[in-house]
């Protein structure tokens, strides 16, 4: 009897070893799978940073082209049309003219292309500007060509009154209405030439318009793709930002004008 109770301690004595040692492999597995459970979450937020990345990365890409896009809708276009050459036109017919019947023929030729240049007014609002410009150019040709239809007719007069001076064999006054009559001609010439200098320079003028209002509303396109802001937001912001060095400037005249 004595033998089986020491039999039986001697089995039970190594089981508390034992259950110890089940139990730290399981804690050691415990502690294994919250190891890998940390990289786990590690691999998971780095994945989830680097689909950001890449997202943002995309958004930057859409943005810099919607940009491109947009400049390149804004450019001028590429045409062969130069509305700035139909008043040319129609001053260089008016200064050819030598009757008034070709003055009508020039005056009719101005109002055909104004016709014109207003309906490309509606169709081309790049160019606005220019195509302006070419109309009111267009019409004073118009205005013009009726004041020469007058002078030819004062011209002429002047011609049928010198042909009587001579035939009445009046030299003198002959001589004098020769003079004036040229005068008259000659200031005409050169008033007409100043028409041709004048639609060159507004020719000018109004397409540089034109280009700087396409440069500022790309610049306005840009600003609104980057900051997000509406078109208007933007105007007013730009507006904002010109008119603060005018201030400063007028505020600082009227310092310096109070201390004299």
């Amino acid at each position: 009897m004595s033998d089986l109770s020491i039999r039986a301690a001697g089995m039970a004595a190594p089981q508390p070893n034992w259950v110890q040692e089940q139990y730290a492999a399981e804690n050691d597995v415990l502690a294994e799978g919250s190891e890998n459970g940390d990289i786990d979450v590690i691999q998971s937020m780095l994945k989830e940073q680097e689909e950001q990345s890449k997202s943002l990365a995309e958004m930057i890409d859409a943005a810099q082209k919607k940009a491109a896009e947009q400049r390149e809708a804004l450019k001028l276009p590429k045409s062969n049309t130069r509305y700035g050459d139909a008043p040319l036109e129609a001053y260089a017919r008016l200064a050819r003219a030598k009757t008034t019947a070709q003055v009508n023929a020039a005056s009719g030729f101005a109002r055909r292309k104004l016709f014109q240049l207003k309906a490309a007014l509606g169709s081309d609002s790049e160019n606005a500007p220019t195509i302006r410009g070419a109309i009111n150019q267009l019409q004073k040709s118009i205005n013009r060509a009726e004041r020469k239809k007058r002078e030819l007719v004062r011209e002429k007069l002047l011609d049928a009154q010198r042909a009587k001076a001579r035939r009445a064999k009046e030299e003198q006054k002959a001589q004098r209405l020769r003079q004036e009559l040229q005068r008259k001609r000659s200031q005409r010439a050169v008033r007409e030439s100043g028409y041709m200098r004048e639609a060159v320079v507004s020719d000018k003028i109004h397409t540089q318009l034109t280009q700087t209002q396409i440069e500022l509303r790309t610049q306005m396109q840009q600003l609104s793709a980057s900051t997000g802001m509406s078109l208007d937001a933007a105007v007013q912001q730009y507006t904002a930002a010109a008119a603060a060095p005018a201030e400063a400037a007028s505020a600082a005249g009227a310092g310096v004008e109070g201390m004299l």
